[in-house]
């Protein structure tokens, strides 16, 4: 009798399959269960993904049309916000830090400038907050998790082709031409937003395990902005009369926020020329986009199973 109550009882590790574990899993076999929420192979993620791609498009749609809903200038504030930005970039570092200094058609060079930045620093943080900020669609619904932060960076890319409407009104109207290099702005954009949905991917995954990470972003994207070149020109900050080392302009060059910044004013303002661009910028943008598109989604693949639990 004491050997029988002193003996502890098998640990879950050594407790053998019993016959209905066997019974219940042929069952589940021949009739073509599995698990609820298992991750799929990567070909077939990517299968699903495609297949919910009007999802996608129809969730962002919804999500800019409501953003603005219950403010009474609505849609206009699209264009508004990223304009008010630039304006106050304007009167503290074009006018009192006087940055504008050797910066030729300084103001479409800044507007220019924001709203990229703007495009890449709200993709990221909508994108930090795509699988927290809606756990009740991912408990509720069985589709590709990745629909959420592509869908917030589509969402993005939107609002900015608005902006862009604006920004060429700017153009001309400090004296910037159309020209025939406006249309490199497409293939920039392609680049920008692979970038884009890449990190925002990697920082879904982080900010669904870590919620605090939302909160940590704004300070860390802030810092990001001013080693990007929205206000001043990198190539003048870092000259020889500068003072640094010349590895410093180097590095800030290789920013890839500098690198697509920098394309899209080539490509609109005929005074930003190829001097100002980094050594082989093309294929900077494409590997910063390969980069971050690629080890973006497997990295937030991996982590399927988990979105939504615990």
């Amino acid at each position: 009798m004491s050997q029988v109550l002193h003996t502890p009882p098998p640990t879950p590790a050594t407790v053998a399959p019993t016959a209905a574990d066997h019974d219940l899993a042929a069952l589940a076999a021949r009739h073509g269960l599995s698990v609820s929420g298992a991750r799929p192979s990567l070909p077939e993620y990517v299968r699903r993904l495609w297949a919910r791609r009007h999802f996608i498009t129809a969730f962002s749609t919804a999500k800019l049309t409501a953003q603005y809903s219950q403010a009474k200038l609505g849609q206009v504030w699209q264009v508004m916000t990223p304009l008010l930005n630039a304006a106050v970039y304007y009167f503290i570092f074009g006018m009192l830090m006087n940055t504008s200094r050797g910066v030729e058609d300084f103001v479409p060079f800044l507007v220019t400038g924001v709203f990229v930045w703007t495009f890449t620093q709200s993709s990221i943080m909508a994108g930090t907050k795509a699988v927290s900020g809606n756990l009740g669609l991912v408990r509720a619904l069985h589709f590709p998790r990745a629909a959420l932060p592509v869908s917030f960076c589509l969402q993005q890319l939107q609002q900015l082709l608005f902006s862009m409407a604006a920004l060429a009104v700017i153009l001309l109207g400090f004296g910037v031409p159309p020209a025939a290099s406006w249309v490199l702005a497409v293939p920039a954009l392609v680049l920008q937003f692979v970038f884009n949905a890449g990190v925002a991917l990697v920082m879904a995954r982080v900010g669904s395990r870590i919620p605090d990470m939302a909160q940590l972003m704004p300070f860390l994207l802030r810092t990001w902005m001013y080693a990007s070149g929205v206000m001043f020109s990198i190539e003048h900050m870092t000259g020889p009369d500068s003072g640094l080392p010349s590895w410093v302009g180097t590095v800030l060059q290789l920013n890839p926020a500098v690198v697509y910044i920098d394309l899209m004013r080539f490509a609109l303002i005929d005074t930003f020329d190829g001097s100002a661009l980094p050594p082989h910028v093309w294929a900077l943008a494409t590997g910063w986009a390969l980069l971050a598109g690629i080890g973006g989604f497997i990295y937030f693949w991996k982590a399927e199973e988990t979105y939504g639990r615990g």
